[in-house]
């Protein structure tokens, strides 16, 4: 357990790099484009190959690739993985490729279809220039996936690092120095997004060609790539069905107005951050164990694994969500009103944070959980599960987006995910005995009234500081800096006093790091 939460805590930390250089990156675009249209019409293409790459890339290819992998390895050893690796590189070349082909062609001449807004036809042009970036990431994700089953975790976890610091760079200072117009601007912007796709791929092919693999072209239908890709197949709607969510309410908030879907877009990266700091961290460590358990039918060890790592994720997202919803009007305000943001802008997107952190719990669970499936290679139920949610989150997006707007988008989404999470953890308890709950209840438990003392004084703090500051910026300042780590500390200190399970190995790891320091002291 102290050696999976080291791997955890390094991706943790190396992800909160990432996560902090992203929301750099997003405060940059903000102060420059504001909520505006052209910002609206971005995040609105860039949605588009970001939901490619989780099709094709890091959701269902990562899902089905790594069990195959593992059986590939116990049977062949290294020269039969990386032999694997090079047949699904290639498949992943042509089929990427070519849709990428298809997805230029067929934006590019969008204006072929008269009638529409021009923001329309401005995020197709947007679309057309980013959708190279889905090759890259596609293949990058296979290359990440190896790694991560020959237990190399920090190259993986530095490839959004690549993403965020060409973005910073051409947004920031080539764009901001070069361009002398908002769109000249973006189209340094979109040079970030491409020249990061390089280094993503680039990064981890020189460190696997190190450890010995030798690229070569390869498309023979080996039974190992038609296994994943019959794995793969039925699974391209169950793990990407929450950025196809995700996509579908951006698309509903760019039609109501110019930003609507820049706001749904910040909002939602300030509510993934959690999620990526910890729970994918966490899904990036367990899935490889729970699927060799699965490969060698140790489904104790399986279930334990799971617990674990579910436990490890509501420890952390639960207080992390209550947090977010509380101090969501300073958060906002301190990191993103600035230049072109406005205020107004800040008041509409408060609400929006408030109400994703209400589902991030369920967000950062369901990964693991759609993993755990796949881990004894069930492709159908979360493929059945996803589009009970799918049909949950468009059917209330449709009715709620012209009464609520934005936040009815937000509430739908939620619901939808709330539903997933749920329905997908039922079937697995009942898919695998050993799999439900358990004693994550009692965690729940505890996890809840530790929350709740961490609540109370972090609402307390902020309306002390929100009324004796009367709304200066230092009072945003106090509520970020001081009222977080203290409601951090009360948490901890609760749940400590209650015994919480798992605890043992943060304390074996925390007496692990000390000494080590002593020493090097």
């Amino acid at each position: 357990m102290s050696k999976k939460l080291k791997n955890i805590g390094l991706i943790s930390l190396l992800t909160t790099v990432s996560r902090v250089l992203g929301l750099v990156r997003d405060q940059l675009s903000a102060w420059i484009f504001g909520a505006a249209e052209l910002n609206s019409a971005f995040v609105t293409a860039f949605r588009i190959p970001n939901l490619f790459r989780r099709l094709l890339g890091e959701g269902s290819l990562t899902a089905a690739f790594v069990p195959t992998l593992q059986e590939e390895i116990r049977e062949r050893g290294r020269p039969g993985a990386f032999d694997l690796l090079s047949n699904v590189v290639s498949w992943l070349f042509v089929v990427a490729g070519g849709l990428g082909l298809f997805a230029i062609l067929l934006c590019s001449q969008s204006r072929l279809l008269p009638g529409h807004d021009s923001k329309w036809y401005l995020a197709a042009d947007l679309t057309a220039v980013l959708f190279p970036y889905v090759v890259m990431i596609c293949v990058a994700a296979a290359l990440n996936a190896t790694l991560n089953v020959f237990e190399h975790f920090i190259e993986p976890a530095l490839s959004p690092i690549w993403l965020n610091l060409t973005m910073i760079a051409t947004l920031g200072g080539a764009g901001w120095n070069l361009a002398h117009t908002d769109e000249g601007r973006m189209r340094w912007l979109c040079a970030g997004v491409l020249l990061g796709g390089f280094f993503q791929l680039a990064v981890p092919a020189v460190v696997l060609i190190r450890l010995g693999w030798r690229p070569r072209p390869d498309l023979a239908l080996s039974p190992r790539v038609r296994e994943i890709g019959a794995l793969m197949l039925p699974g391209l709607w169950g793990t990407a069905i929450y950025q196809v969510n995700v996509l579908i309410s951006g698309l509903f908030a760019y039609s109501i107005n110019d930003s609507a879907a820049s706001l749904l877009y910040y909002a939602n990266r300030l509510m993934e951050l959690p999620i990526g700091v910890f729970a994918i961290a966490v899904a990036t460590v367990v899935y490889p164990l729970i699927a060799r358990h699965a490969a060698e039918r140790n489904f104790a060890g399986m279930a334990d694994d799971y617990r674990k790592g579910v436990r490890l994720i509501l420890l952390v997202n639960i207080p992390a969500a209550v947090g977010l919803v509380l101090l969501s009007e300073p958060i906002v305000r301190l990191l993103f009103q600035h230049g072109k943001f406005t205020a107004e802008a800040t008041a509409a997107m408060v609400p929006l944070l408030a109400i994703f952190a209400l589902g991030l719990p369920f967000f950062s669970v369901v990964s693991l959980t759609t993993r755990a499936f796949y881990a004894v290679k069930d492709t159908m139920t979360p493929v059945k599960v996803s589009t009970l949610s799918f049909v949950i989150n468009v059917a209330l997006s449709w009715s709620l987006k012209d009464v609520l707007g934005a936040p009815g988008l937000v509430l739908a989404s939620t619901a939808a995910i709330m539903a997933q999470t749920v329905v997908l953890q039922i079937a697995l308890a009942r898919r695998l005995p050993g799999m439900g709950f358990g004693d994550l209840w009692r965690t729940l438990g505890k996890v809840v009234i530790a929350t709740m003392a961490m609540g109370a004084v972090v609402a307390g703090g902020w309306w002390v500081a929100r009324h004796e500051l009367d709304g200066a910026r230092s009072g945003d300042v106090v509520a970020i800096g001081g009222l977080i780590p203290l409601g951090a500390a009360v948490y901890a200190v609760v749940l400590w006093l209650l015994k919480v399970e798992g605890r043992e190995g943060f304390s074996a790891l925390t007496t692990k790091w000390s000494a080590k320091f002593r020493k090097a002291g």
